[in-house]
């Protein structure tokens, strides 16, 4: 008896040792994920508050590859088509949601919390990113577009900005309004080809001429009236009052030249607000107006110049850390994080346009000059298909197609702006191209 408890005492011992190891070694064990993102002001301020979701998490370690957008799309879209495994949590947009997710490429996010409030997202953030009523991305930020202006110069200029201005309006300001001699241009515009850059804007400035991508029967529109006008106004303008070397420069330069108040007007993205009024990031910042994206034609035709885009989180369908990618997208698109960012960087930094609740937040509304115009613009917003408009989506065409269509007119247009063919020779190259893609792809007989 006194030899089996004897040798039962250090068995026990040994026993509950290794058991302590296992739990301590588990315990150490950390999920990394490797999140693939753009290279925008809100993606790396949330890269730069991570270390506070690590905190609270400390089995997650999170490692980021920041890409140029056009780099981003392409890297995210061989890794996901291919079942690569580079991501773990992808930064997507509505373009990509419905087209993913009927390929069954994307886990839908069925995880992200009781206290998520899924309810308060946008509604039209919120259906650009759900198939069949689940959601596959959570919106970090959603956006439209507007009018960005310096009013000093305006005012200077004898000009008055209207609510609703047309092109031709802001063809006219800009020649007003431009100065080389004093590093002032009257007009910035997207130029940088790619089917989320340049054909972003150019697509959005067609539509409120009266064109689309497409007509009822899919056959391409680059060679109609409507492209042939808003084409030629933007390359008539942005070369007379555009920036040198203008054909280089999408959000992201554009928004460094208007930031270092070179720019006197500037129609793009909605989500620029938060860092042109910002005195920390922009020379400009008390002098900076917001209103309405122009319009080509009186009374805006195909629902106004507004355009629909969500940089969203997302999670490939392959991934086996689905559980670790839906705690940090839960935390990093959650309204907590929209608390931390404003106890960090103040309100008016928040990411705009995901959640009904921001703008309904007196704090954030009284000290962010873009709110109003933000949700104006994003409500208006209808991407969805027409009697003339087979196809969902705005600013782009949500076919699988349109990705390479979109960037090899972009590149003709480009070509244009930089002076190295005609605005008629790019479109009818546009036209020709896209014909031949879309017949290849079957949606032509």
């Amino acid at each position: 008896m006194t030899t089996r408890n004897a040798t039962r005492g250090p068995l026990l011992a040994i026993g509950a040792a290794c058991l302590l190891a296992g739990v301590g070694g588990a315990q150490a064990q950390q999920t990394t994920l490797t999140i693939g993102t753009v290279n925008n002001q809100d993606m790396i301020r949330m890269q730069r508050l991570t270390p506070e979701f690590e905190k609270a998490n400390p089995d997650i370690k999170v490692t980021w590859v920041t890409l140029e957008e056009n780099i981003l799309r392409q890297r995210i879209t061989t890794d996901i088509a291919t079942k690569g495994g580079q991501f773990d949590i992808m930064t997507i947009g509505n373009y990509e949601v419905p087209i993913w997710s009927q390929k069954e490429w994307l886990a839908p996010l069925e995880n992200l919390g009781a206290d998520y409030d899924v309810d308060d997202l946008l509604p039209p953030i919120r259906n650009a990113l759900s198939t069949d009523g689940k959601l596959y991305a959570a919106p970090f930020y959603g956006e439209s577009v507007f009018t960005i202006y310096r009013k000093d110069l305006m005012e200077k200029a004898g000009l008055t900005m209207p609510e609703q201005p047309t092109f031709d309006f802001l063809m006219e300001a800009a020649a007003k309004l431009n100065d080389p001699s004093t590093g002032v241009y009257g007009i910035c515009l997207r130029g940088k080809p790619g089917w989320g850059e340049n054909m972003a804007f150019i697509g959005d400035l067609a539509r409120s001429y009266g064109g689309n991508y497409f007509d009822a029967n899919w056959k391409p529109q680059f060679d109609s009236d409507a492209w042939k006008t808003a084409v030629g106004n933007y390359v008539k303008v942005m070369q007379a009052y555009g920036p040198p070397g203008a054909a280089g420069n999408g959000f992201t330069e554009n928004l460094a030249l208007f930031a270092q108040g070179k720019c006197g007007l500037w129609v793009d993205a909605t989500a620029n607000g938060s860092f042109v009024a910002n005195p920390k990031e922009s020379t400009v910042a008390d002098k900076v107006g917001f209103t309405q994206a122009p319009c080509g034609i009186e009374n805006c035709p195909n629902g106004g110049a507004n355009w629909l885009w969500s940089w969203s989180l997302a999670i490939p369908a392959s991934s086996q850390k689905k559980d670790a990618a839906e705690k940090f997208i839960a935390w990093a698109t959650d309204k907590k994080y929209q608390e931390l960012v404003a106890s960090r960087d103040g309100w008016s930094n928040v990411p705009p346009g995901s959640r009904t609740s921001l703008y309904q937040n007196e704090k954030y509304m009284s000290t962010t000059p873009f709110a109003a115009e933000t949700l104006r613009a994003i409500n208006a917003a209808d991407p969805s298909k027409g009697p003339d408009k087979p196809y969902v989506g705005l600013q782009f065409a949500a076919i699988p197609e349109f990705a390479g269509i979109g960037t090899a007119v972009g590149q003709l247009i480009a070509s244009a702006l930089a002076g190295t063919t005609s605005v008629d020779q790019a479109l009818s190259a546009a036209q020709a191209q896209a014909t031949r893609d879309m017949t290849r792809a079957g949606y032509i007989k």
